[in-house]
């Protein structure tokens, strides 16, 4: 017969000493849920007073078999005997709270454990629930009441801050952290490269590398691949590949982060190298090196290379693909032309093709005029984003279907689907500056758009006409020139040959992929002016010098 069967039997309460022993050794044959029902016993039939121990192990039970409700009716037990302080119960309570996402609960536990301890350890709970669902403004709420930051405390928040696309937020509490006297290591590290890397600020990731080398961090593979992935990313592929050979080379992350950089960078041959030196090293690649390999060859323009990758993966390293194996491939076709190659490939995959590898095969419809094709693609798609709008609307405009066009705009007018706002930014000065199509909130508008004037004039006189057929409403041949002149992209480099001297290298960021336009008047631009002008966008780093790019044309 069972304890509570027995305790059941006598109508008055008895003194129950090994109460606690009974809780445990059900909790540890794994019944969780024996555990409460035998304290609701005990409490109901005994004159047994349970102390802190006894609460840990029924918060241990909870927790074991998911049982929010039971968790709550023992904070009210606790905050009534008043036992809701003590340091051996309160994280267990958070930690169950914030599993079962009731971070109002937490929250207001977390005020209260405030009054009386101000060890981070709880504070670090709440990050953690908070940044988890990705609420970096209520985290940072608790970051900044927390009395006491440890390192923990700090490298959550820039790694939340990372994950959320904070990324001024994340280097800002990373200054931060550096000013408070704490040591960051090497999470605090790949984590701030990781922001600089996708922000493109190469002066902010050149700092913290020097503060690397001067505190003596060791180097593993995480901080290998963000410090090459920072400066590949920050237009740097030359200190990216420095530091690829300098450092251990023995995890494949590490190579998969330099091909992907050279990749992004449209440098194909020295793909092919490197993959060729990884293997004589006897390092084994993995799915994402082939997503890498696959991508420098839609870069590049290198199909046949393309379908031996394809092909080696399965036969070779019995890697089967996966959608991004198949979305660069289709990219790589589709790049080259070879559109129907393309189509078929896609309809033949052993996966359900993704949006990605659609958008690939639609951009080239609106690149070759495919016009067909492309709405038979759009057919395909599950879903629109403003960008494929914004693709096939290209390809009604170059064929002058101008009411097909406007009608495509009234659908994703009437479906509530926002347009997608290009945004261009520099860093100059160690400050960013940001643009938008034809922006004027800069101090500076009025030079900038001086400037912007001045060199279109010039780039005409060198052979640049605008395309205008990218503009997708029917209107006057100069409302279409102007719209064109004035994207952010152009607007960046105008502020750069503003600020910046004959001969000085212009960056440029840009969240969105550029248009052909804008292609076209940087390579004109970079001849006019003797500059190397570098921009990175959404797909790749185009590196235009005396009127040529370093995509060559394959974008």
């Amino acid at each position: 017969m069972s304890y509570a069967n027995c305790l059941k039997k006598h109508p008055y309460r008895i003194v129950f000493p090994y109460a606690n022993s009974i809780l445990r050794a059900s909790l540890e044959k794994g019944y969780p849920q024996k555990s409460l029902k035998d304290y609701s016993t005990l409490l109901h039939f005994t004159a047994f007073c349970p102390d802190y121990r006894t609460y840990a192990l029924l918060l241990r039970a909870c927790a074991r078999c998911s049982d929010l409700y039971a968790a709550m009716e023992i904070h009210c037990h606790l905050t009534k005997v008043g036992l809701l302080s003590n340091q051996h119960i309160t994280p267990n309570l958070l930690k169950l709270y914030i599993a079962h996402d009731r971070m109002l609960e937490a929250r207001e536990l977390f005020w209260s454990v405030l009054e009386w301890s101000t060890d981070p350890f709880h504070g670090n709970l709440m990050l953690m629930g908070f940044l988890k669902s990705g609420q970096l403004d209520k985290a940072y709420q608790i970051f900044k009441r927390m009395p006491v930051k440890d390192l923990v405390s700090w490298n959550s928040m820039i790694a939340g801050a990372v994950r959320s696309s904070h990324l001024k937020d994340a280097m800002n509490i990373f200054s931060r952290l550096v000013s408070s006297g704490l040591v960051p290591d090497g999470f605090s590290f790949s984590s701030v490269l990781s922001a600089c890397a996708r922000a493109g600020a190469r002066r902010y990731g050149v700092w913290v590398h020097q503060l690397m080398m001067e505190l003596g961090v060791e180097m593993n593979h995480i901080i290998s691949s963000a410090l090459v992935d920072m400066y590949a990313k920050c237009g740097r592929i030359d200190v990216a590949t420095e530091i690829f050979n300098t450092v251990k080379r023995n995890h494949i992350s590490v190579w998969n982060t330099m091909i992907s950089g050279l990749a992004a960078h449209g440098l194909g041959s020295d793909v092919v190298i490197l993959f060729r030196k990884m293997k004589s090293e006897e390092v084994i690649p993995d799915g994402l090196t082939f997503v890498a390999l696959l991508t420098a060859c839609s870069h590049c323009g290198m199909v046949e290379e393309a379908r031996q990758y394809f092909k080696s993966m399965t036969t070779e390293y019995s890697i089967t693909p996966e959608v991004e194996h198949y979305g660069a491939f289709v990219d790589a076709l589709s790049r080259a032309g070879l559109l129907d190659e393309a189509y078929n490939l896609v309809r033949s995959m052993n996966v359900k093709p993704d949006a990605v590898i659609w958008r690939a095969l639609l951009s080239a419809c609106r690149r070759y005029r495919q016009t067909r094709l492309g709405e038979v693609t759009v057919e395909h798609m599950a879903f629109y984003s403003s960008g494929d709008y914004t693709l096939l609307s290209n390809i009604y405009s170059s064929a002058n279907r101008w009411n097909d066009s406007e009608e495509l705009w009234k659908q994703r007018k009437q479906k509530k689907i926002k347009k997608s706002k290009g945004l261009s930014w520099v860093e100059l000065g160690g400050s960013t500056h940001e643009f938008k199509a034809g922006d004027r909130s800069h101090p500076d508008s009025e030079d900038i758009y001086q400037v912007l004037h001045g060199l279109s004039k010039r780039a005409k006189v060198e052979g640049y006409a605008p395309l205008t057929e990218l503009v997708t409403k029917d209107v006057s041949e100069e409302e279409r020139e102007e719209n064109l002149t004035f994207h952010s992209e152009k607007l960046a480099v105008a502020y750069s040959v503003l600020k910046t001297g004959p001969g000085t290298e212009i960056m440029v960021s840009k969240n969105l992929q550029t248009c052909s336009d804008c292609h076209e008047w940087m390579k004109i631009i970079s001849k006019v002016l003797c500059r190397v002008i570098i921009m990175r966008d959404r797909i790749r780093f185009h590196r235009f010098e005396s009127g040529c790019c370093s995509c060559k044309d394959y974008w």
